[in-house]
């Protein structure tokens, strides 16, 4: 997934969107078939039933803050969300995401460019980022080799699958 050119629909999100609304607390022992429909629900109320696979998230600062839940990250993959792009991401957040083979980058300007439905194209591997929309481009912070070679697995566990490891 690295490598991939990613294309969807931008779904643009506001600065400090913590694992709290990722991931609502009264769902955290729920199957991941509960928990996505709660994602993001007290701020963007249908985003679980109208997000497409293929649809990323283009957020403001800090993206992912709040509390460690591993679920934040499961909860987007399972709705299909293929990338985060982020003006700043929480660390915690950004390596559960790599994790579970969610590509998380962080892109400084590509907030200000982009409206609610824009069109999208995600380069993970090149750091980059188009507006399709606007024609605009951005470019991101690279990923570690490492981090790559996670998301080209699939995630961190298909990794270790891969390795013989589990």
């Amino acid at each position: 997934m690295a490598d991939d050119i990613l294309k969807g629909r931008a779904w643009r999100l506001d600065h400090d969107i913590s694992t709290d609304v990722l991931s609502p607390g009264a769902y955290a022992v729920d199957p991941v078939e509960v928990r996505k429909l709660h994602v993001l629900e007290s701020v963007v109320p249908e985003f679980a039933s109208e997000v497409k696979p293929g649809d990323m998230i283009v957020a403001g600062r800090n993206f992912g803050c709040g509390s460690s839940r591993e679920t934040a990250a499961e909860n987007l993959r399972a709705l299909g969300v293929t990338c985060i792009v982020a003006e700043s991401l929480s660390r915690l957040f950004m390596r559960n995401a790599i994790a579970v083979g969610l590509p998380a980058l962080v892109c400084r300007d590509a907030h200000a460019a982009f409206t609610q439905g824009d069109e999208i194209q995600a380069h993970p591997g090149e750091g980059r980022i188009i507006n399709v929309s606007s024609g605009l481009e951005f470019e991101a912070d690279p990923l570690p080799e490492e981090m790559c070679r996670i998301l080209a697995a699939g995630g961190i566990l298909a990794m270790l699958k891969g390795q013989g490891v589990v």
